[in-house]
């Protein structure tokens, strides 16, 4: 990943003749395969993926660059109904993403027959001018009624709506859905330098990356009352030291965590710095300690001071 560092000194080039570019939001329910698609669209980890429903948390923009469009992709939290004042946050800021871009990408489990909630984004989407392209993803896991499925989400299509079925998973038919996309879009400039894959800061994504893990590894134990927020980055040539903070709710996420003698903290540590050399290209130093923040999910004042705020575009 280039060092978003460098995009302020990065001089933007002149877009070639008949060049296009623009945003498009990725929507759809938790786990339809969303952060993974727009991994797979731009070649390179920007967004973490889990098993874990609800994995999104920020609008996370993606740049891909081709030689004929620029693409800046929005990965929304997935929409459903909010429990707490985290998932009122995550879900008003994912809808308000509807009306703020050129191209929405409604992303749906084809493996599976329409449901409520996708019903529910569709009626947002019928209110919306916006151009919507249906994004029929896991066709890989498609059975023998792959017809019947499909049926399903034509009822919710509007006529006007483009359709496009593919696998973020195992990359088949996204080179169609690519061309569909750019051919939705206008005329444009580069909006990023051509080498950029996200408008995230390294700290950020790191603290994404160790926030993966612990979904990852911890699975149903402890599902989201887990924030990461790096507290330092020191980086010399020869290797880069991260300090982070896991926040939790409870003692007993906590003691969760950490694991017996502190074998959960030690593999959940040694997942992230290994990512995290992917992503740096070279060494990283990390030390992690556990926190207990009571009921910080509904707390507006802690939600901001994580960086969980209401997009006001």
């Amino acid at each position: 990943m280039s060092n978003v560092n460098d995009f302020v000194s990065s001089i933007i080039p002149i877009a070639p003749e008949n060049f296009k570019s623009g945003f498009i939001a990725i929507i759809g329910r938790p786990n339809v395969g969303k952060s993974t698609l727009m991994n797979q669209l731009i070649g390179q980890k920007v967004a973490i993926t889990s098993p874990v429903a609800q994995t999104t948390r920020n609008r996370l923009r993606g740049i891909l660059t081709t030689d004929e469009a620029q693409i800046i992709f929005v990965d929304t939290p997935g929409i459903h109904k909010p429990h707490h004042e985290l998932g009122r946050v995550l879900v008003q800021n994912a809808t308000s993403a509807i009306n703020n871009v050129d191209v929405v990408l409604f992303v749906v489990d084809c493996a599976q027959r329409a449901g409520g909630g996708d019903r529910f984004i569709a009626d947002l989407l019928h209110d919306s001018s916006t151009p919507v392209i249906l994004g029929l993803n896991k066709a890989d896991l498609q059975r023998g009624n792959s017809e019947e499925i499909d049926a399903s989400y034509q009822e919710i299509c509007e006529e006007n709506w483009q359709q496009v079925k593919f696998s973020a998973t195992n990359g088949t038919g996204l080179e169609n859905l690519q061309e569909k996309l750019i051919n939705n879009l206008d005329l444009g400039p580069y909006y990023y330098p051509p080498d950029l894959v996200t408008d995230q800061p390294e700290r950020f994504i790191m603290g994404e990356l160790i926030r993966e893990q612990i979904l990852l590894l911890t699975r149903e134990e402890v599902p989201h009352s887990v924030a990461v927020t790096i507290e330092k980055m020191v980086e010399t040539p020869k290797i880069t030291k991260i300090y982070a903070a896991i926040s939790v709710e409870r003692k007993s996420q906590k003691g969760i965590i950490i694991g017996d003698k502190g074998s959960m903290l030690k593999e959940i540590g040694t997942a992230s710095r290994q990512q995290m050399q992917k992503i740096l290209s070279g060494k990283v130093y990390l030390e992690l300690f556990v926190k207990v923040e009571p009921k910080w999910r509904q707390s507006r004042l802690r939600l901001a001071e994580f960086g969980y705020q209401v997009d006001k575009n």
